[in-house]
């Protein structure tokens, strides 16, 4: 059966509760699974073939919400959308600004005992009612919806809290003292012990929908501003592109300005100084210094010449590209980037889904322990204003809406923070898994070191043997093979048949009517080839220089060695030191002999090394490690790193690798650096402490507040602006985030 997915923006929600209902609605159907955020409004569903996209949104839409589905984005396709000249102006500023100017005369008249005039409480009435009612609109229509669909949430609590509030102080004002000329009444902190018949609380409804109304507001700001490392990710690419045709007619111009959506694969593309690269491609003249910070973090630029890959959406300086498009639309790493990112932030951990599910029962508990509340103060001899003051308190101050987003937020602003430093997290669980790590094992080709080898010594008995040699390697992707190639005259390659390949060992075939075996020297002992002494004193020199040998040899003698060395990259010692520092033990895993393997852990720092790997046994040597009882992250950036990137507790893929790499991860560094490596275990590490922060401050603020409530000792004006600013200050924790710098 066939997995599809979709993504749905959802309106209408408001809290946790909401969440979890919409979850509920479209779980019900068969075979689908769905992730709600609330943070986004978007909801991320896996559905078999049997179910079409239309019963997904009219599960939403049976659950009291409004959903549509989210196209596909063609990042770079069309560029960055214009803003509009008159921006609409927010409907939920309006409501706030005209409610608070309302509401203030409401509250001073209420706390300020000297100021009330004659029939003052009158002149409240007629502030406060539209405030009550046109102000509370979208917390009343929320509650309206989610009650004909049988759901309490957030929204049931608030409407209930302020309504009884204004329906009490009607009912005092028309059938009781209250609307009695030369009435006044004291603002107090605690319960009242006044006559029920002559309390009022339109400062509460007042008070409470003016701060509900500046944290729901707050707190939208708030999200924008979080999601905003991942706009200005989408918004990057360029929007036109000069296209060059060699192949013009004279009478046509060379050079054509087309937008991006029409840029296809293969074309050839002019880039000037200071202008941003089209697309990912292959430059094929040329130079530049281009500036990859928007997608790396890193600042300095970075020289690319001919055959060098670029990435699009980087920034040209002091000199002209002619660069060939390999990737376009979707395709593009800025486009693998931005979805990684949004798949990251629709996702939730453990810790949150705990979370939801407690809040789905949170709201009828406390409409129940309101009931009880107001029935223990009553039934107690106290006044029914004081039972009533400490129900209302206690409806208010409960609203979960800081449970629901404790989580979405902190991954919002950790994730978009993270594409901004070339750091990818794919969701919540990574996150987690970051917690546990102890031992950190690092691929050493291209991962510690540069990843380019470069042919240091020949020691030959034959005059061919490196031509022979490299014209075999020139059918492999291996780095070694390419070290080779680069060492041998282009002109002295010749014909190969025959050619085979041995993953890690070797590769064999014929040249000039010889079969040649290239490769490791047991790889060539295995196929017959005898070591010379002279030769074999050469390779133990080079060995013991920590280089790495590569053997040919054909009709049963080694002909030639090839020493070929690897660059230990800048800032590797640095970035070991910053991972033992936060608590992790660094392994070296590499294929390379033992001693080439032993002078790069020296040079780096590492005490630990495991050498001789072959491709398949990497993933043997992670599983032997968590046998031992370690959890393991597991850093590479090849084809053969895939399985035990996946195998790990924890994946890590340098970007510069390959997409295989890169899709078993579950982290990916676009910088290839090791300092991005600790960047990336920091930075989880502070968001999952921040969404850890938020859910205890959150949950705690409920179960402390709540007994404050029940017991009188809070005014439901007071429950109210406390309930809003939890809310406010969960987001704001969250955007602390935006200040992570790498190196931190």
């Amino acid at each position: 059966m066939t997995e599809n997915t979709a993504t749905l923006e959802i309106s209408g929600m408001t809290c946790a509760s909401c969440v979890a209902r919409v979850e509920k609605r479209l779980t019900r159907l068969d075979g689908v699974a769905a992730e709600v955020n609330l943070a986004t409004e978007k909801a991320s569903v896996r559905y078999p073939d049997a179910i079409s996209v239309d019963e997904l949104v009219a599960a939403v839409e049976a659950a009291g919400y409004s959903a549509a589905i989210v196209p596909e984005k063609r990042v770079q396709a069309s560029g960055p959308e214009e803003p509009p000249a008159n921006p609409e102006p927010d409907p939920l500023r309006t409501r706030l600004l005209v409610s608070a100017i309302l509401s203030v005369p409401v509250v001073i008249l209420a706390m300020v005992p000297a100021w009330q005039f004659t029939n003052w409480q009158w002149l409240s009435l007629a502030l406060a009612a539209p405030v009550v009612v046109w102000g509370g609109y979208p917390f009343h229509r929320a509650t309206w919806v989610n009650l004909r669909h049988g759901a309490l949430t957030m929204d049931t609590l608030i409407t209930m809290g302020t309504g009884a509030a204004f329906a009490w102080s009607i009912w005092a004002l028309f059938f009781g003292t209250a609307g009695m000329p030369g009435m006044t009444h004291e603002f107090r902190l605690f319960t009242p012990d006044a006559d029920a018949t002559s309390a009022i609380y339109l400062e509460v409804a007042a008070g409470v929908t003016v701060f509900l109304l500046l944290g729901r507001y707050l707190e939208q700001r708030s999200k924008r501003s979080a999601g905003q490392a991942l706009r200005a990710l989408l918004e990057l690419g360029a929007r036109d592109v000069t296209v060059l045709r060699p192949d013009a007619p004279a009478d046509v111009p060379r050079e054509t300005t087309i937008t991006i959506g029409d840029l296809a694969v293969g074309d050839l593309f002019v880039v000037r100084p200071g202008e941003k690269i089209a697309t990912d491609g292959v430059v094929q003249s040329g130079f530049a210094a281009v500036d990859e910070s928007m997608l790396t973090g890193e600042s300095l630029p970075v020289d690319v010449r001919t055959g060098d890959s670029v990435t699009g959406a980087t920034i040209a300086g002091g000199g002209r590209l002619v660069v060939r498009a390999t990737r376009v639309g979707s395709d593009t790493k800025l486009a693998q980037m931005a979805r990684l990112v949004e798949a990251a932030q629709l996702g939730k951990g453990r810790v949150q889904r705990l979370a939801d599910r407690i809040s789905a029962i949170f709201v009828p508990a406390v409409i129940a322990l309101a009931v009880l509340v107001l029935a223990a103060w009553v039934l107690t001899g106290n006044p029914v204003s004081s039972g009533f003051t400490a129900a209302v308190a206690v409806l208010i101050i409960a609203c979960p809406c800081a449970l629901g987003l404790a989580t979405p937020v902190a991954l919002l602003v950790g994730t978009s923070r993270g594409a901004q430093s070339g750091i990818l997290i794919t969701g919540p669980e990574a996150l987690e898994r970051v917690r546990g790590i102890d031992v950190i094992v690092l691929d050493k080709t291209g991962t510690v070191t540069t990843g380019v080898m470069t042919l240091t010594e020949v020691t030959a008995t034959d005059d061919t043997a490196l031509s022979r040699a490299a014209s075999l390697e020139a059918y492999s992707e291996h780095p070694i093979a390419r070290a080779l190639v680069a060492g041998a005259a282009t002109d002295s390659l010749r014909p190969v048949s025959g050619f085979v390949s041995a993953s890690g060992l070797g590769v064999t075939g014929t040249v000039d009517g010889a079969h040649v075996v290239v490769g490791r020297p047991a790889f060539a002992a295995d196929h017959g080839c005898v070591m010379p002494t002279s030769l074999a004193a050469a390779v133990a020199t080079a060995e013991a220089a920590g280089a790495t040998v590569v053997v040919a040899g054909w009709d049963g003698e080694v002909r030639g060695i090839f020493a070929v060395s690897d660059r230990v990259k800048p800032g590797a010692r640095a970035a070991v030191d910053r991972l033992k520092r936060q608590g992790l033990t660094p392994v070296l895993l590499t294929g390379d002999n033992e001693r080439a393997a032993n002078r790069v852990a020296t040079e780096v720092g590492i005490d630990r090394v495991i050498a001789g790997v072959l491709p398949e046994q990497k993933v043997d040597e992670v599983q032997r490690l968590q046998r031992a009882g370690q959890r393991v992250a597991m850093v590479g950036d090849g084809v053969n790193d895939a399985a035990a990137l996946a195998t790990a507790e924890l994946g890590l893929a340098m970007g510069t690798g390959t997409d295989a790499a890169m899709s078993a991860a579950d982290i990916t560094l676009v910088r290839a650096e090791l300092g991005a490596v600790a960047d990336a275990v920091a930075l989880s590490r502070r968001t999952l402490g921040t969404i850890h922060g938020n859910l205890f401050w959150a949950f705690a603020y409920n179960v402390a507040a709540l007994p404050l409530a029940a017991f009188g000792l809070l005014n439901p004006m007071v429950a109210g602006a406390a309930m809003a600013f939890s809310s406010v200050f969960v987001v704001l924790n969250s955007l602390r985030l935006r200040r992570f710098r790498p190196g931190d």
